[in-house]
């Protein structure tokens, strides 16, 4: 059964839409909220409002929040391709490669960095939400390189302190259709959810404060090879900023990549790889490290620019 939930709109989320506030108030997703309000299941002083409405505030908001979903279970397996980095008692560091999620979600049956994990015999942390235990961080399935986990306690706390003040260092490479001008720069530009496309992101007025620095490594032809360097960490980020310059990554088709040169390249998925991360280690202080070779697939579409020049 579902459950109805009553209170006050608070000022602080007053003239919101009703699907974005109901998500900060009940920490359900934007999708969640919009289905909710679609379906009738939000009232504003007794009167049923659509997802678009806007609250106010001092309001008696009335919402019927769904049932609580199953939960995801973590299962141990061996995934082909992840390489340990390094590992002691506090964190591992593993190579992810492309077609691996970073934690177990509805509606993902593919390999997990946590299933891989377990299925290595790995103690992970058991801070965070049961099926994100560990995590600090995440890499999208289509992206490989460098991700870090918990495996004590002490250092969940610390990595997530770390990545929320913006003290880790995260570096990807990134293989963008065209030239961008100019070659180094600064995007600075809000991300949300996409206004019309749920399942991806853009840079919408009104978003979160999104910031990524880029520099060219080397061009070619038909595309560039970018040093990117994030300031924050938003869902899809790179890929959002990219294209919305208008020079989207290699292969990245879900924002706007060109599908005959992700063809004649080999790309069957974004050209992007977390290349290095660096941070302080929770236990020692000490600044560690840590650097990620391109996989197969991305070298490929390299050599094979390069030998187009």
């Amino acid at each position: 059964m579902s459950d109805y939930r009553s209170l006050e709109v608070p000022e602080g989320i007053a003239g919101e839409r009703v699907d974005r506030g109901i998500s900060r108030l009940f920490g359900l997703s934007r999708t969640q909220s919009a289905e909710i309000a679609e379906t009738g299941g939000v009232k504003l002083n007794g009167n049923i409002v659509g997802k678009s409405d806007r609250l106010v505030a001092g309001g008696m908001l009335e919402v019927r929040l769904p049932e609580p979903p199953a939960p995801v279970v973590i299962n141990p397996e061996l995934v082909e391709g992840m390489g340990i980095i390094y590992d002691d008692s506090d964190i591992v560091v593993i190579d992810k490669p492309v077609g691996v999620a970073a934690h177990p979600s509805m509606g993902w049956t593919g390999p997990t960095v946590l299933g891989g994990l377990a299925g290595a015999g790995y103690r992970i942390s058991t801070s965070g939400a049961s099926e994100r235990s560990g995590i600090v961080h995440r890499l999208d399935v289509g992206t490989s390189g460098l991700m870090v986990v918990a495996k004590s306690e002490r250092a969940y706390t610390a990595l997530k302190d770390a990545f929320r003040e913006r003290e880790v260092e995260k570096i990807y490479h990134a293989l963008v259709q065209g030239h961008p001008d100019p070659s180094s720069g600064t995007i600075d530009a809000p991300i949300d959810r996409h206004p019309r496309d749920d399942w991806r992101f853009a840079v919408v007025e009104g978003g979160k404060p999104s910031i990524t620095h880029y520099e060219t490594i080397e061009a070619f032809a038909a595309a560039t090879l970018l040093k990117v360097e994030l300031e924050t960490g938003r869902t899809h980020q790179i890929r959002v900023h990219m294209s919305a310059m208008r020079h989207p990554c290699v292969g990245d088709i879900a924002y706007g990549a060109d599908p005959v040169l992700a063809r004649n390249l080999e790309m069957g998925r974004q050209w992007l790889h977390a290349v290095e991360l660096a941070f302080i280690h929770p236990s020692s202080g000490a600044k560690v490290h840590f650097k990620s070779e391109y996989p197969a697939d991305l070298a490929n579409a390299l050599a094979r620019l390069a030998a187009d020049r």
